[in-house]
């Protein structure tokens, strides 16, 4: 029997499950699906990660925010 110590911070809000790797991976297998992406999906993303750094695109909370900004200054 394998005997181990879950720190405090990691159960405190009863919301620890601990199951075995076979089983684990067994859900995620039926619960979350791999779906490869072609080369030139994974050049856009690519693309989009590096035109986001430079500052090129928005989050979408950024996004929401500048809307939020554009309908109050043109009712003023």
């Amino acid at each position: 029997m394998n005997v181990i110590t879950i720190l405090k911070n990691l159960a405190s809000k009863d919301d620890l499950v601990v199951i075995s790797r076979k089983e684990y991976e067994s859900l995620k297998a039926r619960t979350v699906p791999v779906v490869p992406m072609t080369a030139s999906e994974k050049r856009a993303l690519v693309r989009a990660r590096r035109d986001f750094a430079a500052g090129k695109l928005l989050s979408l909370d950024e996004f929401r925010r500048q809307l939020g900004r554009s309908r109050r200054s043109k009712r003023h």
